[in-house]
């Protein structure tokens, strides 16, 4: 347990900086984008030189960057990412409306993922060389190189528009539907997720092969054990550890993915927030949206570090 706490606060002290660096990236670039502030506040509007110049002087956007900067942070300590220009609405609230959509969509991503990244991955290694193998291969390689809004594009024709069994497009609240928003979520949830399952599935294959020839395996089939034992309590679980790295890196590809998914499907998530705040020149709202998407996947990289820990009795011995 020691160790395990020790690993932690290491991860934790790293992730702090790590933020920092995160919020002054977006911080710069956002600075120096077209879209200013000045000019989104008076949008539709004909202001003269010195209303702008005012409102730059109440809202500080003459004072230094390194001033501006801190305050920036402060601001963000204290739970304010600012106030949309268009709407003027803090744009908490308008993350915290969307944000719930994009974690169900990334979650139920992940799952559909991780299930048939198992499925196809465990069965290519058991058939090594033969004909699922082969076919697992093929299909990943296709799925591995497929975009996620064309096949977002193909669910749509093919499932939706022609046979109906899905929506086009839409949500529905599950406290309304549980049917209705199971149905509306899951093409976006199959467009974003068969890539990342596809790249998983190779992952898991080779995992398991170089698992599979292993002199404790052959010993433990050996000695009696079924194969099926030997293989869901020992193979497997050593398999995974490589993927679960790669995972939390596939999430950030889900997360970033959302924002194109969730315009195809008209979703009122984080994606389409972001699109249409870039849409309507809004910049406090692109900023809190990149930096909300950016610091959720510095920490569920974070996550999935100490659940490596967790599964990898020789880094909790290192450590």
């Amino acid at each position: 347990m020691a160790s395990i706490a020790r690993m932690l606060v290491r991860r934790v002290l790293i992730l702090v900086p790590l933020l920092l660096g995160v919020v002054l990236f977006v911080f710069i670039v956002m600075r120096f984008s077209d879209n200013k502030p000045e000019y989104a506040y008076f949008q539709g509007a004909n202001p003269t030189q010195a209303q702008i110049h005012q409102f730059q002087v109440e809202n500080g956007l003459l004072d230094p960057l390194p001033l501006r900067y801190i305050r920036f942070v402060g601001d963000l300590l204290h739970g304010d990412m600012g106030t949309s220009a268009l709407t003027k609405a803090p744009v908490r609230t308008s993350i915290s409306t969307a944000m719930p959509l994009t974690l169900q969509l990334t979650a139920f991503g992940v799952l559909i993922a991780i299930g048939l990244a198992v499925v196809f991955g465990v069965t290519a290694a058991l058939f090594r060389d033969r004909w699922p193998d082969q076919l697992v291969r093929l299909v990943s390689l296709v799925g591995v190189a497929a975009p996620a809004f064309w096949l977002a594009l193909l669910m749509i024709q093919y499932l939706a528009v022609d046979r109906g069994w899905f929506p086009t497009s839409g949500y529905v609240n599950p406290a309304d539907s549980p049917g209705g928003w199971l149905r509306s979520l899951t093409l976006p949830a199959l467009a974003l997720s068969l890539p990342v399952a596809a790249y998983l599935t190779r992952i898991i294959r080779t995992s398991m092969v170089e698992e599979l020839d292993k002199d404790y395996v052959r010993t433990a089939i050996g000695s009696g054990l079924p194969p099926i034992v030997v293989v869901g309590r020992n193979v497997l679980r050593n398999a995974l550890i490589t993927p679960l790295t790669v995972l939390g890196l596939r999430i950030g590809y889900l997360l970033g993915g959302a924002v194109v998914i969730e315009t195809i499907f008209a979703l009122p998530g984080m994606g389409q927030l972001m699109i249409n705040a870039v849409r309507n020149g809004d910049p406090a709202v692109v900023q809190g949206v990149v930096l909300t998407i950016a610091t959720g996947f510095v920490v569920v990289n974070l996550v999935i570090d100490l659940l490596y820990l967790l599964v990898n009795p020789r880094l909790r011995s290192a450590a």
